[in-house]
């Protein structure tokens, strides 16, 4: 299972969220492009990954911003990029570009922290977007948390797409990272940074929900979007059901 789409259209072009995504893959196409071989691109990771025993060392401090922008495959940018896109725009409609990108950053600084914070002696190097963007789903649950996402559900050879609330989807999402980081789960996943990033974006999120007036704004939305939800066809599937004889 996992989220397509929400029913969430944002107030305006979403510019920030766009250039986040357009450089995550331009990024991503430059050097996966020019580093042919593991030895290469292990050294790049460890440059400009986030190697949480040379930032304690007081190295690679850049790093703290860069590794936001790396990511190990196709399918771990496209994962990163897809959960971006559905949720980005609203977050940066409703906090405005620059306050978006800064609650972006911040998200991600914190998700870095958080890995850190948890093994920081690890010369693995840590790299991808989903630390911070992990912030715009905490975000996302405080402002708008009976938001529908439709979620596509795959089981063999069935597969549907159910629209459900934004609260059970990013509930579950990080009940999810809760879990598998209590697992000490090998997978090579960081889910402290989740953890943190998520956590982040619930804090940040609640300033801005305060400062719009906290109860008084959940009291004219509770907790749906401020706007009309938008409609798709494909929400319920079109297959005509043939009933048992």
């Amino acid at each position: 299972m996992f989220p397509i789409r929400d029913h969430n259209p944002s107030g305006g072009t979403p510019y920030v969220t766009y250039a986040l995504i357009a450089a995550n893959v331009l990024i991503f196409l430059a050097y996966s492009q020019t580093l042919q071989t593991d030895d290469q691109l292990g050294l790049f990771f460890y440059t400009w990954g986030l190697v949480p025993a040379r930032v304690m060392a007081g190295e690679g401090v850049h790093t703290l911003i860069s590794h936001m922008f790396l990511h190990g495959g196709w399918m771990h940018l496209a994962g990163n990029m897809l959960f971006l896109w559905i949720f980005g725009d609203n977050m940066e409609s409703e906090l405005g570009p620059v306050r978006y990108l800064l609650f972006y950053l911040v998200c991600g600084l914190a998700a870095a922290a958080d890995q850190i914070w948890g093994d920081p002696g690890s010369y693995a190097p840590m790299v991808g977007a989903s630390g911070a963007i992990a912030g715009v789903l905490g975000g996302y649950l405080v402002l708008f948390p009976k938001a529908r996402v439709d979620v596509l559900f795959i089981f063999v050879i069935f597969f549907r797409i159910f629209a459900i609330p934004a609260w059970v989807v990013l509930g579950v999402w990080f009940g999810l990272q809760v879990i598998n980081n209590a697992a000490s789960a090998a997978d090579g996943v960081a889910y402290l940074a989740h953890i943190g990033g998520f956590l982040a974006g619930l804090v940040l999120a609640a300033i801005a929900l305060l400062r719009r007036g906290g109860r008084a704004f959940w009291a004219r939305t509770a907790g749906h979007p401020p706007h009309p939800a938008a409609e798709y066809k494909l929400s319920r599937s079109s297959i005509p059901k043939v009933p048992r004889r």
